[in-house]
């Protein structure tokens, strides 16, 4: 990254705790990140919409104690569309108006998406319904290489563009490894007419074959030269300078390709994005008010 480069935007993902051990590892990667001036942070669903308590009360917590401005995920699983829209208001009644709408993963075992019979059948009718409500700024997910669920890119493409024409105001990308990957589907993307941001989502490899077997059920690729080389820096001890290297090179790669603003999937272990970011000069501003 140049010296003369603008700091780039940076947000932050991350996930509900599930027990005492989860919000302790919350909150330190809260505080560790949060001196870095995201623009915002978000906090997941877990499939099926197995943490929406989790998540709700995580997004209020560090909404109500950090000062950082807080996204919701949002999905239309398993919920009435008057369940989801009162949860929607519930954050909305906390100042959160943030949301990342989505369509939502199936529970365990149930294997594809099936809507409930009196909720949103698809995130296009989520994100209307939102938007009808004037509350919120709306994130949507995207995704450089094809949905496992769509028939092609192309699909894929389309269905942004009826995402954000029902109110969304900016997307979210799955991860990827391949920067030009992202590039091509950015242009794919202008010329189908959708002009709204487009966020490139940055995974910090902290585990090799964990990270390897998501990436499968993804449908992300992984380019052999990384393969090999964290094949190597596993057996040498040397994982975590391979992963900030990798990452570091992407996101320098993104910033120099126009990119202004890189998110990252932290999996509430910080220390890796934490090091990129400073890789990349973006260093603290600022530090957490004190949450005791």
């Amino acid at each position: 990254m140049s010296e003369t480069a603008s700091r780039p935007n940076i947000s932050f993902e991350f996930f509900p705790p599930k027990n005492l051990e989860g919000s302790f590892r919350l909150w330190d990667c809260v505080n560790t990140l949060a001196p870095l001036a995201p623009e915002f942070v978000s906090v997941t669903y877990g499939a099926g919409g197995t943490t929406r308590q989790l998540t709700h009360e995580a997004v209020g917590a560090i909404h109500k104690t950090s000062g950082l401005r807080v996204a919701a995920h949002l999905t239309c699983v398993d919920a009435t569309r008057a369940e989801t829209l009162a949860i929607a208001e519930g954050y909305a009644e906390q100042g959160v108006s943030e949301i990342v709408a989505l369509r939502g993963d199936p529970p365990k075992g149930q294997g594809g998406f099936c809507a409930h019979p009196d909720g949103f059948q698809s995130s296009v009718e989520l994100i209307e319904a939102l938007a009808d409500t004037g509350k919120f700024n709306l994130r949507v997910g995207a995704y450089p290489e094809k949905h496992p669920d769509a028939t092609d890119q192309k699909a894929d493409i389309e269905f942004l563009k009826r995402k954000i024409d029902a109110g969304a105001q900016s997307a979210i990308t799955q991860f990827f490894f391949d920067v030009e990957t992202f590039f091509r589907f950015r242009d794919s993307c202008v010329k189908a007419g959708i002009d709204a941001p487009i966020i490139p989502g940055i995974l910090p490899i902290e585990n090799w074959n964990g990270i390897r077997r998501f990436a499968e059920s993804c449908g992300t690729k992984i380019p052999q030269v990384i393969i090999d080389g964290f094949e190597n820096a596993t057996r040498d001890g040397n994982a975590d300078l391979l992963a900030t290297a990798i990452a570091t090179e992407l996101c320098d790669d993104l910033l120099q390709g126009g990119v202004d603003h890189l998110h990252f999937y932290t999996l509430n272990k910080p220390e890796l994005s934490r090091d990129i970011c400073h890789a990349l000069g973006v260093t603290p501003k600022a530090q957490l008010q004190n949450v005791a």
